[in-house]
């Protein structure tokens, strides 16, 4: 599968060419709002997208404690007694068909279905889209200062009884990257794809009103199990990746809080101000 992944140079500077044109547009034609959104939300996103390949760049180092790293996390699962995801994936060995399935939801519904998401909030929930990119930005750069450790993922430690299923039907995004640029392969923990897909399934429950709404909660179903039997996460990937959603959650719900106090302390009396006398006739 080719790797069609920008590197962080080419989206930079995308991300940049966006944001310019958003300014410019904004001073030549300021009428022009929904054009000067688009560029700028485009920007943004491409920023932090930029951001997260540069992260990974910089953690491709210190190979040999990446892999003791994952060694560690998968004996602790263990030991506190969650599944070995080893177990998970030799269930769909025997099952090209699924193996391949699962490989290529893994590549393409990360971003495709995050993509489709912001468009969906963009243009038919406009009011609230301002939650939904705040929070993406949160929760992916809170994910990648963890990753500034490196950590391996599940698929590097053969001896544990974990298959490369993707380098194995030569369906790997990891293979032959772009300028010399690959995708970062130790930036395991946590794991960004469980916490879009959580996110994912939140934004369409809430925002939503179809009794269909609830059919988004096969993503996430899908996503874990996906990341699991392609030995491309472990289970603590995903649970500190949920872990760090709800606090972005919980980040904006203060925020939020702090401004309606301050707006209402800035609009009511005084306590303490003394009443005007009033004259007596």
């Amino acid at each position: 599968m080719q790797n069609l992944t920008l590197s962080y140079q080419s989206a930079g500077g995308t991300a940049a060419a966006l944001l310019g044109a958003s300014y410019a547009v904004h001073r030549i034609a300021p009428t022009h709002r929904h054009v000067v959104a688009v560029l700028r939300e485009a920007g943004t996103l491409l920023a932090l997208f930029a951001l997260w390949q540069l992260v990974g760049q910089l953690s491709l180092m210190s190979t040999d404690h990446a892999l003791d790293r994952a060694e560690w996390i998968h004996r602790t699962e263990l030991r506190v007694g969650l599944p070995d995801e080893a177990s998970w994936q030799q269930a769909i060995m025997p099952y090209p068909v699924l193996v391949r399935l699962a490989n290529y939801y893994y590549a393409i519904m990360h971003f495709g279905v995050m993509i489709a998401l912001l468009l969906w909030v963009f243009v038919r929930h406009r009011a609230r889209y301002a939650w939904v990119r705040t929070t993406v930005v949160l929760v992916t750069a809170a994910c990648l200062l963890i990753q500034f450790i490196p950590v391996a993922p599940p698929r590097m430690l053969p001896d544990r009884g974990f298959v490369d299923v993707a380098a194995q039907y030569g369906q790997s995004v990891y293979a032959g990257g772009i300028g010399g640029m690959h995708a970062d392969e130790l930036s395991a923990m946590p794991s960004v794809h469980v916490a879009w897909c959580v996110l994912v399934a939140v934004v369409v429950i809430v925002v939503a009103r179809s009794p269909w709404r609830w059919l988004i909660l096969l993503h996430p179903a899908l996503t874990i199990a996906v990341v699991v039997m392609t030995a491309n996460h472990f289970w603590a990937d995903g649970l500190v990746a949920v872990w760090l959603l709800m606090l972005a959650y919980a980040a904006q719900y203060g925020a939020r809080r702090v401004r309606v106090a301050r707006r209402s302390g800035a609009g009511g009396e005084t306590p303490n101000r003394p009443r005007p006398l009033t004259s007596v006739r």
